[in-house]
């Protein structure tokens, strides 16, 4: 492993290893990724394929490509189709670029589906903190904030890199002089994968 592959790996691979294990990825065989090409996003499908789900990625245009590569087996196009509306239901939706009304979420899943959000608009992670304990009831559609646990699941992360089931996407490396021009790039929200600075 490079020191930029290392780099990349710590908080994006373990939100994404921490949400699907919070999903039970194991007994959910159909999973769609909304942010599927960002840094979360890519570790979410390659991890998720790795437990053998069928995995549909959602992102912006310029992402497709690099997600079909990764493994997804469909890819949506959120400026062209909103999956919340498409008569398509998910065993496991995991959520990293929250956007979507809570019930339109619910309503995208299977009967004993469940979601997970990671990440996304400030007022639907409050609403999610919120509502959760009404949005849950036992037997029925189950929905979840991830609480990220910082360094939980290395070991998980590193066995599957050597396994060859999951590799960083690094889109850009940008020397530490130009960290503000890294920070810019990435809060357009273009990036394929993560946006590294070496020191």
């Amino acid at each position: 492993m490079t020191f930029k592959q290392a780099s990349a790996i710590p908080q994006a691979a373990l939100i994404a290893l921490q949400s699907l294990n919070n999903g039970l990825i194991h007994t959910r065989k159909k999973v769609l990724i909304n942010g599927a090409g960002g840094g979360v996003g890519t570790f979410a499908i390659q991890i998720a394929k790795s437990y053998g789900a069928t995995v549909t990625g959602v992102d912006h245009t310029e992402k497709l490509e690099v997600m079909r590569c990764l493994g997804a087996d469909h890819v949506i196009d959120y400026t062209q189709e909103d999956f919340s509306k498409n008569g398509q239901r998910y065993d496991l939706i995991f959520d990293v670029m929250a956007h979507h009304s809570i019930f339109d979420y619910k309503r995208a899943l299977t009967t004993q589906g469940q979601y997970v959000m990671a990440g996304g608009d400030l007022l639907l992670v409050y609403k999610m903190l919120l509502l959760k304990p009404w949005l849950s009831i036992p037997g029925d559609k189950k929905m979840d904030l991830l609480l990220h646990k910082p360094n939980q699941g290395l070991g998980s992360i590193q066995a599957l890199f050597e396994a060859g089931k999951v590799t960083p996407v690094v889109d850009k490396c940008y020397p530490l002089i130009d960290a503000a021009d890294a920070f810019q790039y990435f809060a357009k929200g273009h990036a394929k994968g993560k946006v590294v600075i070496k020191i």
